[in-house]
């Protein structure tokens, strides 16, 4: 009995040893498994922070407006770049992004900014207007006197390569200190002394929010929130809480705190715009104030930190009583740690919330530029050229033209309407700098901000009497001059198929013959048709081709007067070579392009090919300032008195298409008015699309064309009889600009002799004839 009792004594110790080597084992498979998971957590880290970290957007700005004295640049357009640039009116500018304005003059502090070409530091300059020119530019510190500046680029849209995610990115450098100090105090003091993980953190928060009430900080470091956010999902599980505090251990001991934390403040989620989270400091920064991170005001930075907490509760545009409180708690934190005095905090605090309309972070307000943009960048860089990260497009739209053609189109569309009663009357316009074969403005259809159809681009519809200018340039490259005689009388041509085609004229009037700059001024259909026949129409065609025209061209008569199809911005694209005075260069929406590193991937340079010669170039261009000067676009002159500019008005069968292009010293316009079901508008060119060019240029100003004669062109006297070169003191002539070099020689004074009568002629008839010419 005893020893079975030993026995029995025995077995528990052995059975506690058995339990104790199983727990060991179990452990120690427990460890291995958390070494292979901690290994596979490492090389997720590893992979996500060594790597690409987010898919970065392609940013595009506009030109950048450049200031020297005498431009053409109102007070109110200069206000208006400002307001675009989202700088801040202030009594006396004294950081980057403000300005003061006074009577005719505007105080600047222009941000730094890196240029395509070079970064420039921040400056300020003072300018002077009188009219619609910038009269003076002035150093504001010393009085001295400036000749050029340039001023920020508009940041116009962000072409995003991710469908939920929009992030801004900011590098460390570039974050304002008192952002990063309110952050670590409301959300991880400790963030520098931690390894990763605070249980601290946790119990101080514990106490703060009882002795608040509510919750008020999180035990979570940032280093926790940033694993969650880069790798784990939004779950409340435990087991999520333990990879996140692995993952957290992991960054920690691989990278150092301000890579963690420069990370974090471009990861952290802080709103929704439409299906796009906002993520990251460097946006939120845009989508709530529509301004850069670093010239936040401190009532600013304190809610930017506030939403990090939550910010769909936050939401200040929903929200804005709680959001305003939760801004407030963060202000009295920093003023209790000693970060901000007393003054900064009450006035802060007493601030309300400066937002900015919501969805409106200043970009994505010019979809007719930017479709033009999206189609030459796939033309020249392929398909997949945008999946590249953070690219930084400098394009050539210019703000004020683009504002200035959006108003022309929106208002004079909203008077042709009613002129009109057609509703659905619709419009489209180009504006290009001719000099630069660059694109300045796009409108896309009488409302500018859809982003759906993109008329400018995608209407090809016939341009009428557009198409006069380049036939008259080519039969002025093939010997006539602007004083020759064109017929003007009734013609008949019969096509292969047998049916025969009888052009008139818009007045239904037949003037025998006209002198080739009036038959072009006057926009006269039947001398067009027979001088383009006269020098053929192969010529017209491979004329058109070298100007620009890329599609087939049929090769009928009707040609003459317009049947050719063409949109907005290949009417612009046929008219810049007639701009440039025979000069082709392909237009373009592009500046420049640089990588995420600031390095230069692409330059325009542009390249002119000579198709015309000069002498036909300038005597076609002095054509269309006659247009203007006394011709079909003579509203112009009225309007714009001792202004020379340049233009053609365009019209098509039964007023179905108007359309007008036209040029100062610097700018090149075509516009078009029309209707999308292409039914009658009961407009003609003149009464239409001249009418919105007349408007654009109410609000952009006028430059005066300065048309210099090329060598070779000499001033030369034309018979109105027959357009040759005559003495104009034998006979009515007309005085013009003419190519010197193979024309005939001018006609000589032959006073005819008085001769014997002969029979049947009455001497006081003979007479009669002497004192009427005399007369």
């Amino acid at each position: 009995m005893a020893k079975q009792t030993r026995k029995s004594k025995k077995k528990p110790v052995k059975s506690r040893r058995s339990w104790w080597g199983l727990l060991f084992k179990l452990a120690l498979v427990g460890t291995v498994l958390m070494g292979i998971f901690g290994i596979y957590l490492d090389s997720q880290v590893k992979e996500r922070f060594e790597g690409q970290k987010w898919a970065l957007p392609a940013l595009v700005y506009s030109r950048p407006l450049e200031l020297f004295p005498g431009q053409k640049l109102s007070h109110a357009q200069m206000l208006r770049e400002l307001q675009l640039l989202n700088y801040r009116k202030v009594a006396n500018p004294g950081r980057p992004g403000e300005y003061a304005v006074a009577n005719n003059r505007i105080e600047i502090h222009r941000r730094a900014f890196n240029f395509s070409d070079g970064a420039e530091a921040a400056r300020s300059i003072l300018l002077t207007f009188e009219g619609q020119r910038l009269k003076r530019m002035q150093n504001p510190d010393n009085g001295r006197e400036l000749g050029y500046a340039r001023m920020d680029p508009v940041l116009l849209d962000r072409l995003n390569v991710e469908k939920r995610e929009d992030r801004l990115l900011v590098r460390l450098d570039q974050v304002p200190p008192l952002l990063v100090t309110a952050l670590l105090t409301v959300e991880d003091r400790d963030f520098y002394q931690h390894d990763g993980v605070s249980p601290l953190a946790i119990l101080r928060a514990l106490v703060v929010n009882i002795k608040a009430g509510r919750t008020v900080q999180g035990g979570s470091t940032l280093t926790q929130q940033l694993a969650k956010n880069f790798f784990l999902s939004q779950d409340r599980s435990l087991w999520r809480k333990i990879q996140e505090a692995y993952m957290a251990l992991i960054i920690d001991f691989r990278y150092e705190k301000d890579e963690i934390l420069e990370a974090y403040l471009n990861e952290v989620y802080l709103g929704q715009n439409g299906a796009q989270g906002v993520y990251g400091f460097g946006l939120a920064s845009y989508f709530y104030f529509g301004l850069p991170l670093n010239e936040l005001n401190p009532d600013q930075i304190a809610l930017m930190v506030a939403l990090v907490k939550g910010p769909s509760y936050y939401d200040p545009w929903r929200n804005t009583e709680r959001a305003q409180k939760r801004r407030d708690l963060v202000l009295r934190l920093l003023a209790n740690e000693g970060h901000i005095d007393r003054q900064t905090y009450e006035r802060a605090s007493s601030t309300p919330l400066q937002l900015i309309e919501r969805g409106r972070m200043g970009y994505g307000r010019t979809p007719g530029f930017m479709g033009l943009l999206r189609q030459e960048l796939k033309e020249r860089f392929g398909a997949d050229f945008l999946r590249q990260n953070g690219l930084k497009i400098f394009s050539s739209l210019d703000p004020i033209a683009q504002h200035s053609a959006e108003q022309a189109v929106i208002e004079q569309l909203k008077q042709l309407r009613a002129n009109t009663r057609k509703s659905d009357l619709e419009a489209a316009m180009v504006v290009s700098n001719w000099r630069k074969g660059e694109v300045s403005a796009v409108v896309g259809g009488a409302d500018p901000s859809f982003a759906g159809f993109n008329r400018a681009l995608a209407a090809r519809r016939p341009i009428g009497s557009l198409i006069k200018p380049p036939v008259y340039a080519e039969a002025l490259a093939n010997g006539y001059t602007l004083g020759s005689a064109i017929k003007d009388e009734p013609i008949s041509l019969r096509s292969d198929s047998g049916q025969v085609w009888r052009p008139n004229n818009y007045d239904r009037r037949f003037r025998g013959q006209v002198m080739l700059v009036d038959a072009l001024a006057k926009s006269l259909n039947v001398p067009t048709v027979n001088l383009g026949m006269a020098i053929g129409l192969d010529k017209v065609i491979e004329g058109l081709k070298r100007m620009g025209v890329e599609q087939p061209i049929p090769a009928y008569p009707s040609l003459m007067l317009g049947t050719l199809e063409l949109t907005p911005l290949e009417v612009n694209q046929l008219y810049l070579t007639l701009a440039n005075q025979g000069l082709y260069q392909q237009l373009t929406s592009i500046r420049a392009i640089q990588d995420d590193q600031g390095e230069l991937l692409y330059q325009h340079n542009a390249k002119a090919v000579r198709v015309l010669e000069p002498e036909a170039g300038y005597l076609a261009l002095y054509g269309m300032t006659r247009v203007v000067g006394g011709g079909t676009a003579a509203h112009l002159a009225a309007r714009f008195p001792n202004r020379v500019m340049a233009g053609k008005t365009g019209t098509t069968n039964d007023l179905r298409d108007t359309w007008y292009a036209g040029l100062d010293n610097e700018e090149l316009v075509s516009v078009w008015v029309g209707r999308d079901d292409n039914s009658v508008t009961g407009l003609t060119g003149s009464s239409g699309a001249l009418r919105v060019y007349s408007r654009y240029l109410d609000g952009r100003g006028v430059d005066s064309l300065d048309l210099t004669a090329p060598a070779g062109i000499d001033q030369v006297n034309f018979a109105l009889s027959d357009g040759m070169p005559a003495d104009p003191r034998c006979e009515p002539t007309r005085l013009l600009p003419a190519k010197a070099a193979g024309l005939p020689a001018i006609r000589d004074c032959r006073p005819s002799m008085p001769t014997r009568p002969e029979a049947g002629e009455q001497i006081g008839d003979w007479l009669k004839d002497i004192f009427n010419f005399a007369r």
